[in-house]
């Protein structure tokens, strides 16, 4: 597990060679590109590649059926078929929100009948001013000083026009908007639209033709969205043209050579402890997955560690332990089993097979540890009953490996922040939260588990870590400010407190699974024993359904509360800066789960 080491790189080269260059870092799509080019330079943002799937969703939606595909690619430009298909959504979007705007100011108008406005000459500077107003608020009207007129009733509603050359202010009720046109002009509007939609619909059907060869241009059209946008970061000063971005160290040397081969200026240098690259996480294929569950909530900062194994590991514990019930691990496992063919046909498939099958091997493992099989516990003395060694029953001991885990989270990631900074002072502050949590953990070992240990080793790691996180929560600051944020973070010794507790999720969700397994096997019983025959078949669908809600229930909680203990209280004791994921400029074919 690693965040890759990155440098800066420099490109300088001729204006001819801006395409060129951007083409070449494409292939390689090993840069992630710093912006240069002024925002004031950049021009009007261009859209984003999402219009490609847009225009493909808009062609494959088309209410008339497709027309015949052209098969043969030659004259084929699938960049104007692109223009000419999001042209005709947008003029089509325009055209449905105005016949909109046309209906809902048809039917406003309905109740006022067939009318023209005079000039505001003819007026003598007066304004029509409308009102649907329910016949109890019609004397409050009554009493205003404006002219007024009901023009119509219903059985709910007085129509009145309030004449005033400035609209009422003290009205009991807000106006209706009538606009300033008549309805036949608004009619005879509607109408063009509704034309005009139809021959825009015929243009959308004519244009399906081409929707397998864009379909087939996909990655093209992607790349070369990804290309104008890429093109918006150079700078431009003629005759020549610059660019910045981040690379791996290892890929310097194919970076040179490039180069090298279009006579360009090329430099690299390490970032400054100030600069925040991109973080590229690499990890194992097997542990692939933990770097999507950790990118899930956030990006650990460039100048952090990568949690992901730690993450892969302690996610696919937690939901087995929130799971706890092998019976229900075996039908994932059967699930996975009969879907690992299939997931092996893509590369997302392939990331989470390690992940799915970590997860049904714990869960499994775990469930004959706490000997629960769909709620039922095996007999005494059979095979199965060799492995029970929890009692879920015993809360004590279960609160207490609950805690145990949870301290033991999170003194890794308090170790882990201290760590990964170059300088030992930096890290003394998390040092001392380690020897208080480790302190806690051993009054659970001495109260939960019975080990003796020294009455006053708790206190001394207590105080020792006291003093760290005292002194050294703020190094580079004045004494009394440094002080003062020493007492500060002392503050956090009630959240060390919280966050440990937390873990006390793990045992209650899984006996609460464990609970329900079991209410719905008495029920089933009871139903044989008190309705014989029809009670069987009753009891065998109380049986499906509720395990079935059960596990339902048992998956959502493993996924919330097991990603929740990671991202919230790891997170939290571990990782004290977020980053931005590296995000290179690459061909669309070469884009997955993460840059290797």
């Amino acid at each position: 597990m690693s965040i890759v080491a990155l440098n800066k790189v420099t490109l300088i080269g001729l204006t001819a060679d801006k395409e060129p260059m951007l083409e070449d870092l494409q292939a390689l799509g090993c840069v992630d590109l710093i912006p240069l080019r002024p925002e004031r330079e950049a021009g009007e943002p261009q859209p984003p590649p999402a219009g490609i799937e847009e225009a493909l969703k808009f062609l494959r939606d088309c209410p008339s059926r497709r027309r015949h595909q052209v098969r043969d690619p030659h004259g084929f430009d699938p960049v104007e078929v692109q223009r000419k298909v999001l042209a005709v959504r947008k003029r089509l979007l325009d055209l449905e929100e105005e016949r909109d705007f046309l209906l809902r100011r048809l039917r406003d108008l309905a109740p006022w009948g067939d009318f023209e406005f005079p000039s505001l000459e003819e007026m003598g500077g007066y304004r029509l001013w409308f009102y649907v107003v329910p016949h109890a608020d019609l004397p409050r009207f009554h009493r205003l000083p404006y002219y007024q007129e009901v023009v119509r009733r219903d059985n709910r509603f007085s129509y009145l026009v309030l004449i005033s050359p400035h609209e009422p202010r003290d009205t009991p009720l807000p106006r209706v908007h009538v606009g300033n046109r008549p309805r036949w002009v608004l009619q005879q509007r509607l109408d063009e639209v509704e034309l005009a939609i139809e021959d825009t619909q015929a243009e959308r059907a004519w244009l399906t033709r081409w929707y397998e060869l864009l379909k087939r241009n996909l990655a093209f059209l992607r790349d070369r969205a990804a290309l104008a946008a890429a093109g918006r970061k150079v700078l431009h000063r003629r005759p020549v043209v610059a660019l910045q971005g981040w690379a791996p160290v290892e890929r310097l040397p194919a970076l040179a050579e490039q180069a090298r081969g279009r006579r360009m200026v090329f430099q690299a240098e390490a970032p400054r402890r100030d600069e925040n690259p991109p973080t590229l996480l690499r990890n194992p294929p097997a542990l692939a997955a933990g770097e999507d569950l950790v990118n899930f909530y956030m990006t650990p900062g460039y100048h952090t560690w990568d949690p992901s194994s730690i993450v892969f590991v302690s996610f696919a514990l937690f939901f087995a332990m929130i799971l706890a019930d092998a019976g229900y691990a075996a039908l994932l496992g059967t699930g996975l089993l009969l879907a690992w063919r299939k997931l092996g046909r893509s590369r997302a498939g392939r990331r989470y097979r390690p992940l799915l099958a970590s997860i049904v091997a714990l869960s499994v493992g775990y469930g004959m540890l706490v000997g629960s099989y769909f709620g039922a516990s095996p007999p005494p003395g059979s095979f199965l009953h060799r492995f029970h060694v929890l009692d879920m029953g015993d809360t004590n001991l279960m609160m207490a490996i609950s805690v145990l885990i949870g301290c033991l989270h999170i003194i890794l990631a308090s170790t882990m922040d201290a760590l990964r900074h170059p300088r030992l002072r930096d890290g003394l502050a998390s040092i001392g939260w380690v020897l208080i949590v480790v302190a806690g953990l051993l009054v659970v070992l001495g109260e939960g588990f019975g080990i003796p240990l020294p009455a006053l080793l708790p206190l001394v790691l207590l105080g020792g870590g006291m003093v760290l996180v005292l002194a050294w929560t703020a190094p580079g600051e004045p004494p009394v400010k440094r002080f003062l944020k020493g007492l500060l973070g002392l503050t956090h010794i009630t959240g060390a407190f919280g966050d440990v507790l937390s873990y006390l999720r793990l045992f209650a969700l899984g006996l609460a699974s464990g609970s329900l397994a079991t209410q719905f096997n008495q029920m089933s019983a009871t139903l044989v024993e008190s309705m014989p025959g029809i009670g069987l078949l009753i009891a065998i669908l109380v049986l499906i359904l509720g395990h079935g809600v059960n596990l339902a229930l048992g998956l959502a909680s493993g996924v919330i509360h097991g990603l929740r203990l990671n991202v919230i209280e790891f997170f939290k004791w571990g990782l004290k800066e977020e980053g931005r994921l590296f995000n290179p400029l690459r061909r669309s074919d070469e884009r997955g789960t993460g840059f290797r």
